[in-house]
């Protein structure tokens, strides 16, 4: 296991700063060392105080680390003033530490000052020639460089300066780019645009912290400039579109969105399994449509159709029962992905449906089960969609999922010429899904609708 020493400021919010930074080096496998440079009063609304911790407080911290644990990279943040960046300059040339990544945090994103002007150029003096990496933003870069950093070409001319002022590489990060953002990566000879997707998601707090930090972590694992740098970006982009709302105003980035995702996988296919197990023994045969009907379940921060699991071959109604061709498996049913991912957007806890045969009873039994019900027209569906092979799913959930809270139960459309009318049964787990199917069809069974 590698070691990473992160050496940045404590925010009590845990968004960004020491503690961010010993998340990301936890998911990436490493273990994080920390020194302490500044205390700070600041949660999601902004930056209230800032308390250095003294100078020769942050060397003995940083002496003490450095003299009895291997330190295989580390990342610095936060230093709030010039005596802090002398004293840790001095003891990284002393121990000769080799990988260092220099996030340089100037600001916050309110503006308030973190570190002083006789700081900012003692930075450049002293951590700026000792960098393997630089990770400025654009003001960051702008400020260290006196360079007018406001488009892509300023970036470029900025990543190239930082190198001549002894900075190894540098990247210079585009996120508050108009447009589609895009990173510099300068490797000392050549520049390279990093072309990124704008999402507008305001929960933003510690991205910084925890790019440099990845990139610290993933160098020390012998990654290659370029793929660190690639996959760094990865998690942060994740990070990012998965940020947590927490508190009044800018909630931190969540890294652990995409190793939650992987981790789920294997309970998702047992939830399914389970669940299609529970259906073949509650005679639901008169509940499948001609089409056939599918299960599906989407991990924790499903991103794709890759992270909604269902059923190849999809579930089939048979003489003796449900038939189920396959076991279940991910990317296995586009129809079902696009229903869940859909309701995903608007409400994150229906992770899972079913599509099941139309019965007219539906809106008189579903209020005795205390199921919500609503429904879509296909006819209402704009020409321009209806014209994208299987969009109208997608379009008919997000037309009744937009304005409903609480979501409902069970969405229904009474199909079209060529289509089947259809019920899709909604729900945060397979399982209870399969439960609101089995007491539907109970119901239809007591009311003479099905045998």
């Amino acid at each position: 296991m590698r070691n990473i020493l992160l050496i940045a400021g404590s925010d009590p919010s845990a968004g960004a700063g020491v503690q961010q930074d010993l998340k990301v080096t936890t998911l990436l496998g490493a273990y994080g060392l920390t020194v302490v440079t500044a205390l700070t009063v600041q949660n999601t609304s902004g930056v209230q105080a800032v308390h250095p911790v003294a100078a020769p407080v942050v060397a003995a911290q940083l002496e003490a680390v450095l003299r009895d644990l291997r330190v295989d990279a580390v990342k610095i943040g936060m230093l709030a003033n010039e005596d802090i960046v002398r004293v840790v300059a001095a003891l990284l040339r002393q121990f000769e530490i080799s990988t260092i990544i220099l996030d340089p945090v100037l600001a916050a994103s309110d503006g308030s000052p973190l570190l002083t002007p006789a700081g900012i150029e003692a930075l450049k003096q002293e951590l700026l020639p000792l960098a393997t990496l630089i990770t400025p933003n654009l003001a960051e870069a702008a400020l260290l460089t006196g360079l007018d950093v406001t488009e892509v070409t300023g970036m470029e001319a900025a990543a190239q300066a930082l190198h001549q002022q002894g900075a190894r590489y540098a990247l210079v990060t585009g996120g508050h780019l108009p447009g589609e953002p895009v990173d510099v990566l300068f490797d000392g000879v050549n520049c390279y645009r990093l072309a990124g997707v704008r999402r507008i998601q305001p929960h933003t707090h510690g991205s910084g912290c925890a790019l440099a930090t990845a990139l610290a972590t993933l160098l020390a694992q012998a990654r290659a400039l370029p793929e660190a740098v690639n996959q760094a970006r990865a998690l942060v982009a994740e990070a990012i579109r998965y940020g947590l709302p927490l508190g009044k105003g800018r909630g931190p980035v969540n890294p652990y969105a995409p190793f939650a995702r992987e981790l789920d996988r294997y309970q998702v296919l047992q939830q399914l399994a389970s669940a299609v197990a529970r259906l073949q023994t509650g005679g639901i045969e008169s509940l499948i449509p001609e089409v056939q009907s599918n299960l599906g379940y989407a991990t924790l921060y499903a991103a794709g159709p890759q992270d909604v699991a269902a059923f190849p071959g999809r579930i089939l109604k048979g003489p003796q029962g449900l038939i189920i061709p396959r076991a279940p498996e991910f990317g296995a049913s586009s129809h079902i992905a696009a229903v869940i991912l859909t309701a995903l957007r608007t409400h994150p806890q229906l992770r899972a449906a079913m599509n099941i045969r139309f019965f007219e009873e539906l809106e008189r039994l579903a209020p005795l089960l205390h199921f919500k019900v609503a429904s879509f027209d296909r006819s209402d569906e704009p020409l321009d969609i209806k014209a994208k092979e299987g969009s109208t799913l997608a379009w008919g959930v997000a037309t009744v999922l937009k304005s409903a809270e609480p979501p409902p139960d069970l969405i229904y459309d009474r199909g079209e010429w060529g289509k089947e009318p259809m019920i899709r049964v909604l729900g945060p787990d397979p399982n209870t899904v399969a439960e609101k199917v089995l007491a539907l069809n109970q119901a239809l069974q007591a009311a003479g609708a099905i045998r």
